[in-house]
C-alpha cells in the first residue's frame, strides 16, 4: 500500500509511508527528503518533512504532478535508510515550581511520584519528529510509557515560552506565549529560536534531544545570559 502519492492541489505532492506514527516510515521520511535535496527534480521549491509523510511543493509552471511523481519515485528507489541518524542536542529544564505547574496532576495520573515522573522524561529517547503549530515548534517522539498522559480536557491559557510539555507520546517546547491542552512538566532556558535566518531552529528533523534537570538558581542564571546550545 505504501509509499501513497496524493496530489495537493496545483501545486504540492504528499508522499506518504504510513497510515500511523511508526520509527520506521519516519526514518524513510527523513530518507526521501535527503534523497530529493541531493539531486533536486527540476521544479522543487520546498520539502516539509512530517510524521509519516513528505510534502513537496513545486512551481507548477515549470512541473506539474506526475512529472514529479515520476522524478520522485527514482529518488525512493536511490534513498538510503538509517537509523540513528541526527546531531545530539542538550535541552536543560527546571522540573520545580512555579515551572512546573502539572507535574504533580501527570504523577498522580499514572500513579508514580513526581520525582519519579521527572527521572522518566530526563532518561526518555526523544527525536525531532517535525514541526509545526508555530514558529519552532518541534514535536518529540519518545515520552516513556510509564509517564504518558492524555491532553486535557480544557486548554490553558498564556502557557510561558520555554514550558517542556507532554501528551501522549509527545513532547514539545513552547516558544511563544500560548495556550495548550499538553501537561506543562517544566520550563527551559535553551533557546529553540536561535535568530540565525540560515538556521532559524536549534533542532533540525531528525535531531536527538537529550533533556538536562537544572535547579531554579541555574534556570534564572542561564535565563539572563539567553543560553543557547
Amino acid at each position: 500500500m505504501f509509499p501513497q502519492f496524493k496530489f495537493i492541489a496545483d501545486h504540492a505532492l504528499l508522499v506518504s509511508f504510513s497510515s500511523e506514527i511508526d520509527p520506521e516510515a519516519h526514518a524513510k521520511v527523513l530518507a526521501l527528503d535527503a534523497a530529493i535535496a541531493a539531486t533536486p527534480p527540476p521544479g522543487i521549491i520546498e520539502t516539509v518533512p512530517a510524521l509519516v509523510n513528505l510534502m513537496v511543493t513545486f512551481d507548477p509552471v515549470e512541473t506539474d504532478h506526475a512529472t514529479l511523481e515520476t522524478a520522485i519515485r527514482d529518488c525512493l528507489s536511490k534513498m538510503q535508510v538509517q537509523s540513528g541518524a541526527g546531531i545530539k542536542r542538550r535541552v536543560e529544564v527546571c522540573y520545580e515550581a512555579p515551572f512546573s505547574p502539572d507535574i504533580e496532576a501527570v504523577a498522580t495520573s499514572v500513579g508514580l511520584s513526581a520525582e519519579a515522573v521527572i527521572n522518566a522524561h530526563v532518561s526518555g529517547d526523544f527525536h525531532v519528529l517535525m514541526y509545526g503549530f508555530a514558529p519552532g515548534y518541534a514535536y518529540l517522539s519518545g515520552v516513556p510509557d510509564s509517564i504518558q498522559v492524555p491532553r486535557k480536557a480544557t486548554p490553558v491559557r498564556d502557557v510561558p515560552a520555554g514550558s517542556v510539555i507532554i501528551a501522549g507520546p509527545q513532547c514539545l517546547i513552547t516558544t511563544l506565549l500560548m495556550p495548550t491542552g499538553w501537561s506543562i512538566i517544566g520550563r527551559s532556558p535553551t533557546q529553540v529560536l536561535t535568530g540565525d535566518p540560515d538556521q532559524p531552529f536549534l533542532f533540525d528533523v531528525g535531531d536527538h534531544v537529550a533533556f538536562e534537570r537544572i535547579d531554579v538558581a541555574t534556570y534564572e542564571k542561564r535565563s539572563k545570559g539567553m543560553a543557547h546550545v
